[in-house]
């Protein structure tokens, strides 16, 4: 089957990644994923920082003012909160001489926020810099449509009451019935599909089936129950506490008595009636935030710090935005050319749910022939990634999707994940809306 036209960015080909300054993961926390239930959570971006990055800097023997800048990743940033990177910096007592700066590449934001520090201190222009990511969708922007904006604008212009009362008269209902910001974020404005459609065809392309994808969102939930239950997320996961004195201790999306047939029971929502993908095996949508501490060998020694893990080396990629969902098999699969490595030379896999089908389609295509000749430019099928190493404590689906957040929640569980495994290399990767992918490739410290 005649796949669509991908393009691969080949900038770092020649790159030598081993040459610069080696970059550690030292330490890192997350809040809890909250689901957002249809109204403004407890938590704004900026509070979801300062609820994990309070306690992470507690336990450095860093002071807080020795950083060298604070980068954040943030996708729907609030009025209140212009610049979160900033606002977080100084809520956290990090000094008001601290640099800092917000990034957005939609769902990639919190990784880039990671590689952007990356490329900082490999360089030698940085030694010290709290990274991270922060999303509260539920406090996504309430907007008035266009004709709306126009009638209030004509109202502002109305200079004499014959004027404003005139400009009454042409009022419509329809004015204040506001647009949600998520939902036209959602959309692509190019080839004007939403995320969920996207991967409808993907599924149509790969023909990931209904089944498929119930079954993966079923294992997504048993993998995270069961890393609640053994206590995998200790350290990771720091408790956060809202201003009416709610608790949150847990990702509390995940649903460990769903199965398939209850998953079966669900309505597509994107392409009734016949579509692939449900609420069911799509992730959630969420708030939080999640922040890593990356260092140079000189701050390593200089604060007697014990890394987690070492950045090895990091891709972005573009494609046609209507399959924005293969960014992952692009990016990840030139971090393995680059170093010779194949699918199961990675011990551990991060590829974010954005959908069950997207994820399902990215491992279709490593086993297509066609697609790795065409499109990656091998000389056939990758192969099959062994599921038992992908997502092993659950993905998004499960735990939710704060854009600006997920990307780096994925680098820093998988740092964790490879010392408590004992296992040595990791890909963590993201599709991300607009028709990019971005991976990165760790090895424990």
């Amino acid at each position: 089957m005649a796949r669509p036209a991908a393009r691969k960015d080949n900038s770092n080909e020649n790159r030598t990644p081993d040459s610069f300054r080696p970059v550690y993961i030292v330490d890192g926390a997350r809040t809890p994923f909250i689901k957002a239930r249809g109204e403004p959570g407890p938590f704004t971006p900026v509070d979801l920082a300062v609820q994990c990055g309070r306690p992470l800097l507690l336990r450095q023997p860093i002071p807080a003012q020795d950083f060298d800048q604070v980068i954040l990743g943030c996708v729907n940033v609030i009025a209140e909160e212009m610049n979160p990177a900033r606002v977080a910096a100084l809520r956290l007592g990090m000094g008001v001489d601290m640099t800092a700066f917000t990034v957005q590449i939609n769902c990639g934001s919190g990784m880039q926020s990671i590689d952007t520090a990356y490329k900082y201190i490999r360089s030698g222009a940085s030694d010290l810099i709290l990274a991270g990511g922060a999303e509260a969708l539920s406090h996504a922007a309430l907007l008035f449509r266009q004709n709306a904006v126009a009638w209030f604008a004509a109202l502002s212009k109305s200079k004499s009451l014959t004027d404003k009362l005139k400009t009454f008269a042409t009022i419509k209902p329809s004015y204040f019935k506001p647009v949600i910001g998520l939902e036209r974020g959602l959309t692509d404005p190019i080839v004007d599909l939403n995320m969920g459609q996207t991967a409808e065809k993907l599924a149509y392309l790969f023909d990931v089936s209904r089944t498929e994808a119930d079954q993966y969102a079923v294992t997504s939930h048993m993998r995270l129950a069961r890393a609640q239950e053994k206590g995998f997320l200790k350290g990771e996961v720091e408790t956060a506490f809202a201003s009416n004195g709610a608790i949150y201790e847990n990702d509390d999306g995940v649903r460990p008595d769903t199965s398939i047939d209850k998953l079966a029971s669900l309505s597509p929502v994107f392409e009734r009636p016949y579509g692939k993908v449900t609420a069911g095996n799509s992730s959630q949508i969420t708030d939080g935030a999640s922040w890593v501490i990356l260092a140079s060998e000189e701050a390593v020694k200089k604060y007697k710090l014990e890394p987690l893990a070492i950045i090895r080396d990091s891709e972005w990629s573009a494609l046609d935005p209507s399959i924005m969902g293969l960014g992952p098999v692009l990016s990840a699969s030139s971090i393995m050319t680059r170093h010779g490595f194949d699918l199961n030379s990675i011990d551990i896999w991060e590829i974010n749910e954005a959908f069950a089908a997207q994820v399902l389609a990215c491992l279709k295509a490593w086993e297509d022939d066609e697609f790795c000749r065409d499109i990656l430019s091998l000389d056939g099928a990758l192969g099959s990634l062994d599921r038992r190493k992908l997502n092993i404590d659950g993905g998004a689906i499960s735990l939710g999707h704060p854009v600006g957040t997920s990307g780096n929640r994925i680098v820093l569980h998988l740092a964790n994940a490879l010392k408590r495994l004992d296992k040595k290399i990791g890909i963590a990767s993201e599709c991300i809306g607009g028709g990019q992918g971005g991976a990165m490739l760790i090895e424990r410290a």
